[in-house]
């Protein structure tokens, strides 16, 4: 399994790369990563409705500077609209190159499981069945359990962070909701225990700058707008409790790879919808998660790590 290549595909949302890259990492492949575009109107349409051709997405881009010395040994892709790209490209690659290549598709792509030879599946999503079906719990991720380690300082502890998402189709991520969250937040916590607001792609603008005027000058505050993976790490690692908005599965998953409290600041949603649902039960079952509503002691459960774990049933696999 030494020297192994992958080419990852996505849309370029944070959640997609973090996913795919998570997996490309615990499977020990290097990897380039490349970002789909669709082309015109088809962009739209469910992959079912798509033929598989060179002709929907931009094959030529992908393809570039891949040769017989840099094949992939593994096309592993998450999203929609990288769907008809990944089942293409390993066809046209076995059948150009005459070499072997697995294909992977996190998420449900929504066309026959048997077009893959593993579909990621979390067990919030669909009922989803094949032989190529693996479920996770949560999301998959690019965290690594020795970053964590790494990045623990005895000297920076943090009392609590609490991790912003941003508005989908699910949430609103009213401002005043979010302020509300940080003021209750420092009301449970003692006068002198620090604070840090983390801040992420999704999260807008117009909100940042209202906690800024709220908060900044608050001593026992910190707001880390920084978009840094590597501080991201560190707050995991050196906070005491973890707080995370409802909006993203992503980041609840990333940060039970910690073993530490996460509450969940749960928004008002403006849809409903029967994955976020599953996904809280199944946390709360496993003990990972509490509503920030009912804040108790420290707590403690297994550390989750999913793509090493799907990454090792692939390995036994293949």
């Amino acid at each position: 399994m030494n020297n192994l290549k992958s080419l990852l595909l996505t849309e370029g949302a944070h959640g997609m790369i973090s996913q795919v890259e998570g997996l490309a990492t615990s499977l020990k492949t290097e990897f380039v990563h490349k970002f789909i575009k669709m082309n015109n109107f088809i962009e739209f349409l469910p992959p079912k409705f798509l033929p598989i051709s060179s002709y929907t997405f931009n094959f030529k881009e992908i393809i570039s500077n891949i040769n017989p010395e840099n094949l992939p040994d593994f096309i592993i892709s998450c999203g929609r609209k990288s769907v008809i790209a990944n089942i293409y490209l390993k066809n046209f690659l076995k059948e150009k190159y005459k070499k072997k290549i697995i294909n992977i598709h996190i998420q449900d792509p929504k066309v026959s499981t048997s077009l893959f030879d593993f579909i990621i599946l979390p067990e919030h999503d669909n009922d989803l069945e094949g032989k190529s079906v693996i479920r996770s719990k949560g999301a998959l991720h690019y965290i690594t359990e020795t970053e964590i380690v790494n990045s623990r300082d005895k000297n920076n502890k943090i009392d609590a962070s609490i991790i912003l998402g941003g508005p989908n189709k699910y949430y609103a991520f009213d401002d005043q909701e979010i302020i509300n969250i940080i003021s209750e937040t420092l009301d449970k916590l003692a006068n002198n225990n620090r604070l840090r607001i983390v801040s992420s792609r999704r999260t807008p603008e117009h909100t940042l700058k209202l906690i800024k005027q709220k908060f900044e000058n608050k001593n026992n505050i910190e707001i880390d707008t920084s978009l840094n993976k590597s501080k991201y790490i560190s707050t995991l690692s050196n906070s005491e409790i973890l707080i995370v908005t409802s909006d993203s599965i992503s980041m609840i998953s990333e940060a039970a790879i910690t073993g530490k409290p996460i509450y969940i600041a749960y928004l008002t949603p403006v849809k409903n919808d029967y994955r976020f649902k599953r996904f809280f039960k199944s946390f709360e079952d496993m003990g990972i998660i509490k509503s920030l509503k009912n804040v108790e002691k420290v707590w403690k459960y297994e550390k989750l790590f999913e793509s090493k774990r799907i990454a090792d049933i692939i390995k036994k696999e293949i």
